[in-house]
C-alpha cells in the first residue's frame, strides 16, 4: 500500500512540475494580450517600465509658448494614461492636457463614465494657449477602463492614432544632463527627461499600495532653446515636511515655483507635487534641480 501511495504523490509532483510552467506561460500570455488590446483601444503603444504599462498621449497639435520660449511637446504636453501591472483589476491614473474649450465636456464625460477627477489646475504659469491639467483615477479590468477613456479622448484633439515623431538629431548635451542630475533618462531632440521616486515610504489608496512610479513619479524635463540657455519643468512629489526645504532650494537658485497642489484624493500619507519652470544656462538650470532634490533627502 505504501507503494502505491508513493507512486501516487511521485506522479502529481511530477505532473505539477510539467504544467506549471504552462500555466505561468499561459497567464504571462493572458496579461499580455489584455495590454495590446488596451493599446489599440487607446491607440498609442505600451511602454511598460516603472513597474506600470504607460500609454503615452502627447498634445502634439498643440503649439506652446511660454513668453519668447517655444515649449516642445515633449517638455509639457505629456498627457498620458497609466496602470498598475495587473490585467484583471489594475489601479488607472493619467493626466490629461486640455484646452479651455475641451474642460468643460471632458469633466461631464468623465463623470458619466465612472472615472474620478482627483484635480483640475495648471501646471505652468503664463504659456499661450492657456493649458488645464486634469489628474484621473479609477479602479477596474483595464480593457474596460481603456474604453471609458477613449470616449474620453474623443472629444479632444489630442492626436490619435499617436504615431512616432520623425527622427530629430539629438540638440542636449545628455552626458552633462544626467551625470548632473545623478540619473540616466532618455532624450529626443532638444529635450531631455530624467524621473525619480522622492518618497522613500509605500502609499496606499483605497486600501491598495500605489506603485511609485505611476502614483507619484517626479519627471524633470529639460529644454534646450539656443547653446547658452535652457528651460525646464516638471514636478517634485513630496511629503508634507519636505515642501518647505525642496521651495527653498528651488527660489534659491532661480527657479519659480509654478504649483503646489495634489494630484490624488485620500492617499495616505497624502502626497504634495510642486511643479516648477527653470529658465537660464544649462548648467545652472541642472545645478538647481539637483538641489531640489537634494532637499528632499
Amino acid at each position: 500500500m505504501n507503494r502505491v501511495r508513493w507512486a501516487v504523490a511521485l506522479f502529481v509532483v511530477a505532473s505539477f512540475a510539467r504544467t506549471a510552467p504552462m500555466r505561468a506561460a499561459e497567464s504571462q500570455h493572458a496579461g499580455s494580450a489584455v495590454w495590446d488590446s488596451v493599446a489599440r483601444v487607446l491607440q498609442t503603444p505600451n511602454v511598460f517600465a516603472g513597474g506600470y504599462h504607460r500609454f503615452n498621449l502627447p498634445r502634439r497639435d498643440i503649439t506652446l509658448h511660454l513668453k519668447d520660449a517655444t515649449v516642445a511637446p515633449e517638455l509639457a504636453l505629456g498627457a498620458w494614461a497609466g496602470f498598475s501591472d495587473d490585467p484583471e483589476h489594475a489601479m488607472l491614473m493619467g493626466d490629461l492636457v486640455l484646452t479651455s474649450t475641451e474642460l468643460s465636456p471632458v469633466l461631464s464625460e468623465l463623470t458619466r463614465r465612472g472615472i474620478a477627477v482627483t484635480a483640475i489646475h495648471n501646471h505652468l504659469v503664463g504659456e499661450d494657449p492657456r493649458l488645464v491639467y486634469v489628474h484621473v483615477h479609477a479602479m477596474g479590468a483595464p480593457l474596460e477602463l481603456a474604453r471609458r477613456l477613449d470616449a474620453v479622448l474623443a472629444l479632444t484633439a489630442t492626436p490619435r492614432p499617436v504615431s512616432s515623431p520623425a527622427p530629430v538629431a539629438l540638440a542636449i548635451d545628455t552626458t552633462a544632463v544626467f551625470s548632473s542630475l545623478g540619473r540616466s533618462g532618455k532624450a529626443r531632440g532638444s529635450v531631455a527627461q530624467v524621473s525619480y521616486v522622492l518618497v522613500p515610504d509605500k502609499v496606499t489608496l483605497a486600501g491598495m499600495t500605489v506603485t511609485p512610479a505611476l502614483g507619484y513619479g517626479s519627471p524633470v524635463n529639460i529644454q534646450m532653446l539656443a547653446a547658452d540657455r535652457a528651460v525646464a519643468t516638471g514636478d517634485f512629489a513630496i511629503t508634507g515636511a519636505k515642501v518647505a526645504p525642496l521651495l527653498q532650494a528651488l527660489a534659491g537658485h532661480g527657479i519659480t515655483a509654478t504649483a503646489l497642489h495634489t494630484h490624488m484624493i485620500g492617499e495616505s500619507p497624502t502626497i504634495y507635487f510642486i511643479h516648477f519652470w527653470a529658465d537660464g544656462a544649462l548648467s545652472d538650470v541642472v545645478r538647481g534641480l539637483k538641489a531640489a532634490v537634494d532637499a528632499t533627502k
